[in-house]
């Protein structure tokens, strides 16, 4: 099975999808997350629909391997983070690199 779809929500545990795409409770697919500044998306092997409410499915994470599962951690650290974190975060490498 193969679609795209937005994520609305996303966790170290799971995402909710929207998406044309119509899928079953039970269903497992190989994801890919594109994120805002990363280049290649997070890769999950194995997740789980555990809900499905169209144009909307719940996804729970199975099965990542180590580093895309500490690329996941890193992208939901920096979601949860007030806006003013990011924008010092951002300056703090800024003037590292320089």
């Amino acid at each position: 099975m193969r679609g795209a779809g937005s994520v609305l929500d996303l966790s170290i545990r799971g995402c909710r999808i929207e998406s044309s795409l119509e899928v079953a409770p039970g269903t497992t697919l190989d994801v890919h997350v594109q994120t805002d500044g990363d280049v290649l998306p997070v890769q999950v092997q194995q997740a789980v629909v555990r809900w499905s409410r169209p144009p909307q499915f719940g996804l729970e994470f199975v099965t990542l391997v180590p580093e895309e599962w500490a690329r996941l951690q890193e992208v939901v650290r920096r979601i949860e983070m007030e806006p003013y974190q990011r924008e010092a975060e951002e300056a703090q490498k800024t003037q590292a690199s320089s």
